[in-house]
């Protein structure tokens, strides 16, 4: 069951529980209609802050480091402790693959997806993992930052996978059946004014197909898919959907701190990511509005809406005690320098991910 409420309220009776929810969604509902749930900002899109000193957008560097021939530079350079053999051997089967597909005939299941540009999206996630991208005006951020753990862990098996319920309709990923709907077979491909999302069919079918399948509980105001749900609670991802997704979808165990409304009571934040960071996998839940700010006059509700993977954290030399984090999102790798106060005020959760036994 989702979890909305922080870890240290656990022992919280039902009808506590239930009330929290309830409230949850009546105040998330409210923001939609003052304010629909904030679009992700674009890849140029930039901020400024009193705590935020200086800003780097280089989700090229890690991609550079990666060409053609598949090797694994680009994976070295996430930085995540996941087995690098096994992840290098499944990437080098994807890439084997791929070299024997030269074509792609239409599917009956997917009346609006072109083949070819299905193909060559399926060739960009595998040759480039990090340029993952859940397009503009949407909500798929948290479908996004699921994707960053299969790219990376096995993308071999999320290739075939990929190929699987294109040409069938179904298929299932690490024990899952997807069976996603009609109205999903009939949107996927047709995206439109999304950014670089309108040209990958096959990102859209995937996020589309996630957000049908794993359900949470901002999907009582909008349960089903219609035109436009992209960018409505339908596609949302709270932090227990997330956690869960990460469990069944990636095999992994995950420990989280934090909630939908209230800020985790971690004293030394800093502290508890750097430990977290040293043996598993580390997304940040965070407040975008603060993030990447947007000057507008509108009333807003500043609540969490999207993921990072942080992948580094460090204290700097000098004497204004900032922090130099990477992570990633928007389909690159960002480095930024912020103080330890701003990290605090827009982080709403942690999960550390690691692998099961």
């Amino acid at each position: 069951m989702d979890t909305i409420i922080p870890a240290e309220w656990n022992t919280a009776g039902p009808l506590q529980k239930f009330t929290a929810r309830l409230l949850t969604g009546c105040v998330l509902l409210l923001l939609q209609i003052v304010e629909p749930l904030p679009s992700l900002a674009s890849l140029n899109r930039l901020s400024s802050s009193g705590d935020c000193i200086g800003f780097l957008r280089g989700e090229r560097f890690a991609l550079a480091n990666m060409g053609n021939d598949g090797s694994p530079d680009a994976e070295r350079s996430l930085s995540l402790p996941a087995n690098d053999v096994d992840s290098a051997a499944s990437r080098k089967e994807a890439i084997r693959i791929l070299s024997t597909i030269t074509h792609l005939d239409s599917s009956n299941w997917w009346p609006h997806i072109r083949p070819a540009l299905f193909l060559e999206n399926l060739r960009n996630n595998i040759y480039h993992p990090l340029s993952i991208y859940q397009g503009s005006n949407t909500n798929f951020c948290g479908y996004a930052a699921l994707t960053y753990l299969p790219l990376h862990d096995d993308p071999a098996g999320w290739l075939r996978f990929m190929l699987a319920i294109y040409r069938d309709g179904q298929a299932s990923f690490n024990g899952i059946a997807f069976t996603p709907s009609a109205r999903i077979h009939v949107a996927a491909g047709t995206l439109v004014f999304k950014g670089v999302l309108d040209i990958r069919p096959a990102d859209q079918l995937w996020f589309l197909m996630l957000a049908d399948h794993f359900r949470g509980y901002l999907n009582i105001f909008t349960p089903r898919f219609r035109d436009g749900s992209e960018d409505t609670f339908w596609a949302a991802v709270n932090l227990g959907k997330f956690c869960r997704m990460v469990r069944r979808l990636g095999g992994y165990k995950t420990h989280t701190r934090g909630s939908d409304l209230i800020r985790p009571s971690i004293h030394e934040l800093y502290d508890y990511i750097s430990s977290s960071m040293k043996t598993g996998i580390t997304f940040l839940y965070v407040d975008n509005t603060y993030l990447y700010k947007k000057n507008h006059g509108t009333l807003k509700l500043h609540i969490p809406t999207h993921y990072l993977v942080l992948t580094d954290i460090r204290h700097d030399d000098g004497p204004d005690g900032l922090l130099t984090i990477t992570y990633w999102d928007y389909g690159g790798k960002s480095l930024r320098k912020i103080s330890e106060e701003f990290l605090k005020k827009i982080t709403y959760g942690v999960v550390h991910c690691t692998k099961t036994d």
